[in-house]
């Protein structure tokens, strides 16, 4: 089997993910203490015993997500099973981190304080309430594209494909009036279902140009090596290993379309033909398994979870 590690994006977030695997390797709670101290405060507190709605924060759920997945990372490694297991390793917009210090592009305490700034820099680029994201189901890309523009300008205002996660989803982002227009559109132009979003922004879209900005400031002050791994990219759907590209394809990431379903794509046109989502949750398997339906894919979010993947390699 030729392998590719993918880790997942917002969304995933659960209370109590990862704990399970910070108490049975020492190396998974070293992961945790260290993303705790690099952003100066208990996030496993919250992620442990929090209440939700403080873990669905965009700038608590990005670290969050990328903790509990190098968390896994650390417990395959200590397990003998490094990322050098996988020939290509991917992650869901704010996954691409994970993904990126995973291969070791990035050090730990660097991708939890990129992913607070973040987060942040994405809440703040429009005002709560002004943008939106809606799913529209059943729609290939070049539909929903189509009906992001005929919204577009009906309303004179902002609508894009921002996630095309596989053949029949694909999310589209804006101006919060421009996608409700889209929502009806998609659904006369044969949507299966089209409905918005429980988001706070309107992620993967220009009117994020504030935050791009902010990520292009931090970026430049953040050592990034030559990935052990050849990481996917979102914006490019494709692998790429040089630092300098790595830098500018994060800025260009966070207005930039995440390019899922092309990127699985891509990977399996390179022989990969099992993939094992890396942390919490299993959205990106099931996407996965609609883009690539011979695929096999595995979710390692657990100590058990660990002990059957390390398994399935002997």
């Amino acid at each position: 089997m030729t392998r590719a590690f993918v880790f997942p994006g917002q969304g995933a977030q659960t209370i109590g993910m990862g704990k399970a695997l910070a108490q049975a390797y020492p190396a998974a709670q070293h992961v945790f203490d260290e993303v705790d101290e690099a952003l100066g405060e208990k996030l496993s507190a919250l992620i442990w015993e929090g209440q939700a709605e403080d873990l669905t924060l965009t700038q608590n759920a990005q670290p969050a997500l990328m903790a509990t997945s190098l968390a896994a990372m650390a417990a395959l490694e200590a397990e003998g099973l490094g990322v050098e297991a996988a020939s290509f390793v991917a992650g869901h917009s704010l996954g691409e981190y994970s993904a990126l210090c995973a291969a070791g592009a990035l050090s730990v305490a660097d991708t939890a304080r990129l992913l607070r700034l973040r987060g942040l820099a994405m809440q703040q680029a429009v005002p709560v309430g002004e943008g939106a994201m809606a799913a529209l189901l059943g729609l290939d890309v070049a539909g929903a594209q189509a009906v992001a523009q005929a919204a577009a300008k009906v309303t004179g205002q902002v609508c894009q494909a921002a996630n095309d996660n596989d053949p029949g989803q694909v999310v589209v982002s804006g101006h919060k009036a421009a996608v409700e227009r889209a929502v009806e559109l998609a659904k006369e132009a044969g949507a299966r279902r089209a409905v918005l979003l429980p988001v706070s922004a309107p992620f993967h879209c220009v009117l994020m140009a504030p935050a791009a900005e902010a990520m292009a400031g931090a970026l430049e002050g953040v050592g990034i090596a030559a990935p052990r791994v050849p990481v996917v990219a979102n914006v490019l759907a494709e692998a790429n290993t040089d630092p300098a590209r790595i830098r500018s394809l994060l800025v260009e990431q966070v207005t930039g379309a995440v390019r899922w379903r092309e990127s699985v794509a891509w990977m399996s046109a390179q022989g990969v033909d099992e993939f094992w989502e890396i942390g919490a949750g299993k959205a990106l398997s099931g996407m996965i398994r609609r883009i690539e339906r011979s695929a096999a894919t595995r979710s390692v979010g657990t100590p058990e979870d660990v002990t059957t993947a390390v398994e399935s390699t002997k």
